[in-house]
């Protein structure tokens, strides 16, 4: 078939892959000149590593990124800890791989670019497209008209423009912002948070290196209310590093890097699902189809299983039966990770002062008995249940 994808990102290019591998015609549209990932760092859990390695992309990767074994969350003032989940606990080789985004685009771009039959279509923001039953049209920005198409995948991220879904904004979101990892006690294998009560969470990630810069890396990242972004400017990023330093003095080396408030993004997450994310021969995968809070760490995750699973649906049903195969092949292992991310948050980004109490005084306690620890070790692999179903 002829197939085109909209947006270069994650479970785009991973997507372009897979089906490149099964003998179709792909073209890839994107609105960068040169396509190019936007953020900090992120994890790629083992179900997505699976994905990685199925498009040769997780050699590169894991060169690139750097082995998290452990999530170690610490109550800020008191120094108790409130969350502490190992890898390795039902798999000794099992970890987290943290990288930044523009490591983890770079290894799926290399993988990308050895498959002859993908195109890329520069420069093309798509607005639209137009539909019939036995082709698709794709329209961009500068009214160009590219098809027809047997099929397209909308892959462009929670600002698609094809996307129906309306996804509720959630009250907290974070900056991030990218540092050189610096001399200190901080373990290198971890990714380590503070909280104060849920109002704050303060975390450091070790996510590898740049392409073309060998320096090791870390992702630094502070929560605060989705709106209250203009606030933490006018307030100044110095008053913000001395708040944050005196929470947590281990911090300091990372932050003196922080010279200018524009080396902070701010993010902000919602929570949403098309409960049937196609229309006759328009799919959606990753963020165009389901959000959530990233506190599992599962986004990028989604997105590479949804590309794993559509291209597996393709290659053994017709289109018209390929469509539900796929909803059907993620539609558990989705909603038991949106429900997971919607009730674990509240618990580190809210502005409640009885749920923090309940996770440091209850949850956590229980979290430590057996079988519980091993359950949680699943739940952040990716691996408490099928992740394509029985694709």
């Amino acid at each position: 078939m002829r197939i085109a994808i909209i947006g270069a990102g994650m479970g785009g290019l991973a997507a372009a892959s897979l089906l490149a591998d099964d003998g179709h015609d792909i073209t890839i549209f994107d609105q960068f000149d040169t396509p190019k990932p936007l953020g900090s760092g992120l994890v790629i859990q083992p179900v997505g590593q699976q994905v990685l390695a199925e498009i040769g992309a997780l050699d590169r990767a894991t060169t690139l990124g750097n082995r998290v074994t452990h999530m170690l969350g610490l109550e800020a003032k008191t120094g108790h800890r409130v969350l502490d989940v190992h890898y390795d606990l039902n798999d000794p080789n099992a970890y987290g791989l943290a990288i930044h985004r523009a490591a983890l685009f770079d290894a799926l771009w290399h993988a990308m670019k050895t498959r002859t039959t993908i195109t890329l279509q520069s420069a093309s923001a798509v607005t639209s497209v137009r539909q019939d039953t036995d082709s698709v049209e794709i329209f961009t920005r500068t009214n160009d008209i590219y098809g027809p198409f047997d099929l397209a995948i909308d892959a462009s991220g929670a600002g698609s423009p094809l996307s129906p879904l309306a996804a509720k904004p959630l009250s907290y979101g974070a900056i991030w912002g990218t540092v050189d990892w610096p001399q200190t006690d901080i373990p290198h294998h971890h990714l380590s948070q503070r909280y104060v009560a849920a109002s704050h969470m303060i975390g450091v990630l070790p996510i590898g290196q740049m392409p073309g810069d060998p320096t090791p890396k870390a992702a630094v990242f502070w929560s605060m209310p989705s709106g209250a972004y203009d606030t933490w400017l006018t307030n100044g990023w110095s008053a913000w590093k001395t708040q944050a330093t005196a929470l947590w003095p281990a911090l300091a080396p990372f932050l003196d890097q922080i010279t200018d408030p524009a080396q902070m993004t701010m993010a902000r997450y919602s929570h949403g699902t098309l409960n049937r994310p196609y229309n006759n021969r328009l799919v959606h995968i990753g963020d165009a189809a389901h959000r959530a809070s990233p506190q599992l760490g599962q986004g990028a995750n989604m997105a590479l299983l949804d590309a794993s699973a559509l291209a597996k649906a393709l290659k053994t049903r017709p289109l018209q039966q390929a469509f539900p195969a796929y909803v059907r092949a993620r539609k558990l292992h989705t909603k038991i990770y949106q429900a997971m991310s919607w009730g674990f948050t509240p618990m580190y980004q809210s502005d409640s002062r009885l749920l923090p109490l309940l996770r440091d005084k209850m949850l956590f306690p229980a979290s430590q008995i057996p079988p519980i620890p091993n359950l949680l070790t699943s739940l952040v692999c990716g691996t408490m249940v099928r992740p394509t179903g029985r694709l």
